[in-house]
C-alpha cells in the first residue's frame, strides 16, 4: 500500500505546479488520494490536535492519560491525524531547531501509517500577544500595531516573513491573521490581535496578510463570523454578540469577504452566539445557519472550515464531548480541532457514519477539503524540512532589521506636553511589566539616553500601563508621578484604550504590544532617532479619535 500511495504522489506531483504557492489542486488529484483510504483514515483527517514532547519520540506521561500513547508519533499514527498543533505548554517550541527535528518526525509517523498522507503543522502565530515562537526568530509588533501603521505593504511583508520562517522550520500552516473588527474596548480576547475597528481598515490588512502568509503557508483567517464584539472570553464562556443581520454586513463580514476575494486556505469558526441571526443558541462552530447559510451560501466559500479549539468552554456548554464534533460537521465545519477526548471524538464521528447521523458522503467533502489545501500548500509532495539549514533562515540579520523598521511605524503619539523627543540626563522607567521595563530601560540607554528601573535621581519618568483602564492601581500610579511635577511620558503597552481613563498624564504614546522588538521602537521615538508615524486605529471613548497620531 505504501508503494502504491508513494507511485500516486509522484504523479500527483508531476501534475501539480511549482510550491508552495502551487495552483489549486484540482479535483481528480483529490479523488485519486481519496480512493484508497479507509472510513477510519477519513475521520482522521478530520482531526487536528497537540501531542505533548520536544521530539516526535518523546515518551511523555501526559500523551498516556490524555491518549492512550507514550508518544506524539504514535498519537498520529493510532488516530491517522489530519494534522497537529504546537504550543509551548505542550512543549512543542523551545527552539527553530528543534521544533524542525518534530516536525520532521512527525511527517515520518504519518507518511509511515495508515493513509500515509503528511500532517498540516500548525500553530498561532499571530505575533504580538499570541505568539508561541520567540527568539531567536523574527517577531513583530502584532495585529493592531500593523493597523496603526497604515501600510498594506509592511503587513504583507510581516506575514512573509514569518510564514517563510515557520516553513523552514516544518510548520506548513499559520492560524492567522485575525480577522475580526474589535468595536468593543472592554472585549477579553480580541483586543490588540485585531487590526483595528474600522472595517476596511481590517479588510485592507487581512488581504494584505493572506498574500504574504500564502507565499509559505496554509492560512487562516479567523474567527468566523466575528469576534470583536465580545465582551466575554471564549475560552471561558459564550460570548452573545448583539449583531443582527445588517450589523453584520457591515462590520464583521468585510474582512471574511476580504479574506475570501484573496483566496485564503482555511476559516476558522468562532464559539460565540448571534442570536438575532441564529436564535436557537448555539455557538457559531455547531451552527448551519452560521457555518453553511453566512459562510458557504452568502459569502460564497468554498475552501476549508476549521473549528476554533473544541476544548473551549464556549462550545461546551449544551452538549457532550461525543455530539460536539458531529454537530459541527453537520453545521459546515470540516477539521476539529483540540476536541476534549479525541477517542471519543473520532469514535461519535465513525459511529454517526454508521448509523446514518452523518453520510459518508458528508465526511468525503470534508476530507477533499483538506486534502486539497495540503495539495495546494506543497504539504502533500514537499513534507519535509531541511534541520541543518534552519539557523540560516530564521531569525537572520536582515529579517530582524526589517521587522524593526517595520515596527518603527507603529509608535503611536497621542499626545505631547513637549516631553517628546526626550533630552533628559536620567529617567526613572517604571510601570507594568518587570521584563518590559527593563527592557525598555536598556533600549533607552542604547539611545544615549540613560535609563533604569531603580533611578532615584531622575529628570524625566516613562511609565507603562497594560490594562489601566479598569486597574484604578495602575491609574493611580500615573496620577502620583504626573504629581511629582517631573516630565512623564505615559505608554499604552497593550490595549490602546489606558489614556482614556489617565487624562492627567499629558504626553501619551500607544505602543499596542511589549514585544522586545516594539519596546525598542518605543525608545527611538523618545530618544528622536525616528519620528512617530502610528495612526490610532480605534476610538478611545471619550478621549482620542480613530487616526489620532502626531508626527515630526
Amino acid at each position: 500500500m505504501r508503494r502504491t500511495f508513494v507511485a500516486l504522489l509522484a504523479g500527483l506531483a508531476a501534475m501539480a505546479t511549482a510550491i508552495p504557492g502551487a495552483a489549486d489542486a484540482r479535483p481528480d488529484q483529490v479523488t485519486a488520494l481519496m480512493g484508497g483510504m479507509s472510513l477510519a483514515e477519513k475521520v482522521g483527517q478530520l482531526f487536528m490536535t497537540y501531542g505533548y514532547g520536544p521530539n516526535a519520540d518523546t515518551v511523555d506521561a501526559r500523551n498516556q492519560t490524555e491518549f492512550g500513547v507514550d508518544t506524539p508519533a504514535q498519537l498520529v499514527q493510532k488516530y491517522h491525524l489530519g494534522g497537529v498543533i504546537y504550543f509551548a505548554w505542550s512543549n512543542n517550541v523551545q527552539n527553530p531547531t528543534q521544533i524542525a527535528g518534530l516536525s520532521n518526525g512527525l511527517q515520518k509517523a504519518a507518511i509511515g501509517s495508515g493513509a500515509h498522507i503528511p500532517l498540516l503543522i500548525s500553530t498561532d502565530q499571530e505575533e504580538g500577544l499570541v505568539t508561541r515562537i520567540g527568539a531567536p526568530a523574527t517577531t513583530f509588533p502584532g495585529s493592531m500595531a500593523l493597523g496603526a501603521s497604515r501600510s498594506t505593504a509592511n503587513a504583507e511583508q510581516a506575514a512573509a516573513i514569518t510564514g517563510r520562517e515557520l516553513r523552514a522550520m516544518g510548520i506548513n500552516m499559520n492560524n492567522a491573521p485575525d480577522s475580526d473588527v474589535n468595536v468593543n474596548p472592554a472585549n477579553p480576547v480580541i483586543g490588540v490581535r485585531s487590526f483595528g475597528s474600522d472595517p476596511d481598515l481590517v479588510s485592507r490588512m487581512v488581504s494584505a496578510q493572506v498574500k504574504g502568509y500564502q507565499s509559505s503557508v496554509v492560512t487562516t483567517a479567523k474567527h468566523f463570523p466575528g469576534h470583536g464584539d465580545a465582551a466575554t472570553d471564549s475560552h471561558t464562556g459564550l460570548p452573545v454578540i448583539d449583531h443582527d443581520k445588517a450589523t453584520w454586513e457591515k462590520i464583521d463580514a468585510p474582512p471574511f469577504r476580504a479574506a475570501i476575494a484573496s483566496g485564503v486556505d482555511v476559516i476558522m469558526s468562532a464559539h460565540i452566539v448571534f442570536p438575532k441571526i441564529d436564535p436557537s443558541g448555539d455557538p457559531s462552530t455547531l451552527s448551519p445557519t452560521v457555518l453553511t447559510g453566512m459562510l458557504r451560501d452568502k459569502l460564497g466559500y468554498r475552501g476549508m472550515v476549521i473549528t476554533d479549539s473544541l476544548q473551549m468552554a464556549g462550545v461546551r456548554q449544551k452538549y457532550t464531548d461525543a455530539e460536539i464534533p458531529v454537530k459541527a460537521l453537520q453545521a459546515g465545519a470540516d477539521m476539529l480541532l483540540m476536541p476534549q477526548n479525541v477517542g471519543t471524538a473520532v469514535d461519535a464521528v465513525i459511529s454517526a457514519v454508521k448509523t446514518g447521523q452523518l453520510s459518508e458522503r458528508r465526511i468525503d467533502q470534508s476530507v477533499a477539503r483538506i486534502l486539497a489545501v495540503k495539495l495546494r500548500r506543497g504539504v502533500l509532495f514537499n513534507p519535509f524540512t531541511d534541520v541543518n539549514a534552519v539557523a540560516k533562515k530564521v531569525g537572520t540579520a536582515t529579517n530582524l532589521a526589517t521587522a524593526q523598521r517595520i515596527t518603527d511605524s507603529t509608535v503611536t503619539v497621542l499626545s505631547n506636553d513637549g516631553a517628546l523627543p526626550l533630552k533628559a540626563k536620567s529617567v526613572l522607567v517604571t510601570g507594568w511589566g518587570v521584563t518590559t521595563t527593563q527592557t525598555l530601560a536598556d533600549a533607552l540607554t542604547a539611545q544615549g539616553i540613560p535609563a533604569s528601573k531603580t533611578a532615584t535621581d531622575y529628570d524625566a519618568i516613562v511609565v507603562t500601563t497594560n490594562g489601566a483602564a479598569t486597574d484604578p492601581g495602575q491609574q493611580q500610579q500615573v496620577r502620583n508621578l504626573v504629581a511629582t511635577g517631573k516630565p512623564v511620558i505615559a505608554v499604552g503597552v497593550g490595549n490602546p484604550y489606558d489614556p482614556g481613563a489617565i487624562p492627567e498624564a499629558r504626553t501619551w504614546i500607544d505602543t499596542y504590544s511589549y514585544t522586545a522588538v516594539s519596546m525598542r521602537s518605543l525608545a527611538r521615538v523618545i530618544a528622536g532617532a525616528v519620528g512617530p508615524r502610528g495612526k490610532l486605529p480605534v476610538d478611545i471613548p471619550n478621549s482620542y479619535s480613530f487616526g489620532t497620531g502626531m508626527t515630526w
